[in-house]
């Protein structure tokens, strides 16, 4: 994960110094063109899409149109907290989830959207992508695979270096995207905004031990299925600061009832 974070900070960050389109399909950078052919015209909106219109026109594209594609965006890394019925400190119920917080994480991004740019101000538009939350635990415990409850057994004398807990989700966000006009920099102001459903990938364990060495285990950890939640980013040209938060109970069982996730940080490329 490490490696992959680092890999997609780079990537992106040479993508924002060479291109001006970095990150995602830029719908406004380039300006709309008009090509005649046969009667019929093929209009290029933002130097991406292309739509066709019948008829003998040569009007420009009006500013309402549909925007989208494949993209890689809204790249947000930051911290994961557990919220326990309202409170950051952890229930007896759920003190074994105890947490290193500089080394709970979060890492997501965007791989698609399609939406509908109203005006160069406000755009609404739903996309997909992936999201991890990176649980880093403090207590030397394996949680048990493939149980009905959420149990696990203390692993003590051995001590693992890592002790991390994650899950992964495909997140499908609706997002409502306001926008200032474009400055003497020719960069803008973004308040995007919306909820958003995830469905679990799965769940992981991951530990290291001088004992054991590397060991991984794949389980669905009773972690919801199904997550919903909303996500609130403001940033400044293709940098700013993201804050999500889950309605639901992070897990299925019982004895969690009432804890869940929230996450905040940096978030990449606002488009």
């Amino acid at each position: 994960m490490k490696r992959l974070i680092f890999t997609t900070l780079l990537v992106s960050g040479l993508a924002g110094v060479m291109a001006p389109g970095a990150f995602a399909q830029q719908d406004t950078v380039v300006k709309d063109t008009v090509v005649k052919k046969k009667n019929k015209y093929m209009v290029r909106i933002g130097g991406g899409t292309l739509v066709s219109k019948m008829g003998d026109s040569t009007e420009t594209a009006k500013k309402g149109r549909f925007v989208g594609g494949i993209t890689f965006t809204r790249v947000d890394l930051g911290f994961s907290r557990l919220i326990d019925n309202g409170s950051f400190n952890l229930s007896p119920n759920n003190d074994f989830l105890d947490y290193k917080g500089g080394k709970t994480s979060t890492f997501s991004f965007d791989v698609l959207q399609f939406g509908y740019r109203f005006n160069s101000n406000f755009k609404v538009y739903v996309a997909g992508g992936f999201d991890w939350t990176l649980i880093r635990l403090r207590k030397d415990i394996t949680i048990a695979k493939n149980s009905n409850e959420f149990v696990y057994t203390d692993q003590s004398p051995i001590h693992f270096s890592k002790n991390r807990f994650s899950s992964s989700y495909v997140h499908i966000p609706l997002n409502f995207e306001f926008r200032t006009a474009e400055n003497k920099n020719g960069k803008r102001f973004y308040l995007v905004l919306g909820p958003e459903v995830s469905f679990l990938l799965n769940g992981k364990i991951k530990q290291i031990s001088e004992e054991r060495g590397k060991e991984k285990q794949y389980d669905n950890y009773h972690f919801q299925s199904v997550r919903y939640g909303g996500t609130v980013r403001f940033g400044y040209g293709g940098l700013g600061l993201f804050t999500k938060y889950y309605f639901n109970d992070m897990f299925t069982t019982a004895q969690q009832a009432g804890l869940k996730n929230m996450s905040f940080g940096v978030t990449f490329g606002l488009n």
